[in-house]
This record gives structure tokens, sequence and C-alpha cells, in this order.
């Protein structure tokens, strides 16, 4: 597997000076990490231009709430681990959508039949006619 950094995950990451990783270090982090877990249907997309608050966002599912939950656990550890610090979670209570706030990369983990009702994709598509990143 390759990332869109051009990295393979036993290069994934490599730390800054300052200890903090790059959007790109980070990015690959969380996609290795989310491989690592099963998640499914991974999506990245590139929203720097659309918006200040991240510059990747990042959508995935689980099978169900006990893997969403499973994955965000997960993907905590590892972005902690990699010195991405502390990131701010919402949902992990009911684990249908768990929203994770890495700084410059936002996780959605989603269960199926919720994301499918929100569809974030296709709102954030870079634009009508194109498609997102699907992961593989």
């Amino acid at each position: 597997m390759t990332f869109e950094s051009g990295r393979t995950p036993e290069s994934t990451p490599l730390q800054t000076p300052t200890g903090a990783l790059e959007p790109g270090d980070l990015l690959d982090t969380v996609l290795a990490s989310l491989d690592d877990s099963k998640a499914e249907d991974i999506v990245s997309l590139h929203i720097a231009g659309k918006s200040s608050l991240a510059d990747y966002m990042v959508i995935v599912s689980g099978r169900s709430h006990r893997h969403v939950g499973a994955i965000a656990d997960h993907l905590l550890r590892d972005i902690k681990t990699a010195g991405g610090g502390n990131a701010n979670v919402e949902g992990l209570s009911t684990c249908d959508w768990v929203l994770i706030d890495a700084g410059d990369v936002v996780i959605h983990v989603f269960r199926p039949e919720v994301r499918g009702f929100y569809n974030l994709e296709k709102m954030w598509a870079p634009d009508e006619d194109s498609t997102p990143h699907l992961v593989v």
C-alpha cells in the first residue's frame, strides 16, 4: 500500500524537529492506522482550499458499533504515539459517528447506514464531476 505522500506503511511517520507531525505525515499515520484496523471504504479528501478547519478529511466505515469504537480507539493511540498529540473526539459514547479532530486531519468514522445518510463525500468532493480519492 502506498499513501498520498508516496510513502509505504513501513516508512511512516517522520517527526519534525519540534516534535509535531507535518500534515502529510499525520495523514499517512491516520491511513496506516485505519488500514490496520480493517476500516472499510476509506476516502481521503484534500480540503485545504475549501476550509480552514483542516488540510485533509478522511471518511471511513466500521461494520458495527463495536468496530467503529475500536477503529477510533486504535486511531487515537496511533496518533498520540506518532507525535500528533491528543486529538479531540466526539461520539465515542454511541459509536454511530465518531469525529476525531487531529488538527490538520479530521477523521469521520461511521456505521454504514449513518454514513449513507449524511453523505459527506458528496458535500466535500472537490467539484461535482470528480469523485473522492478512495484509498485501497
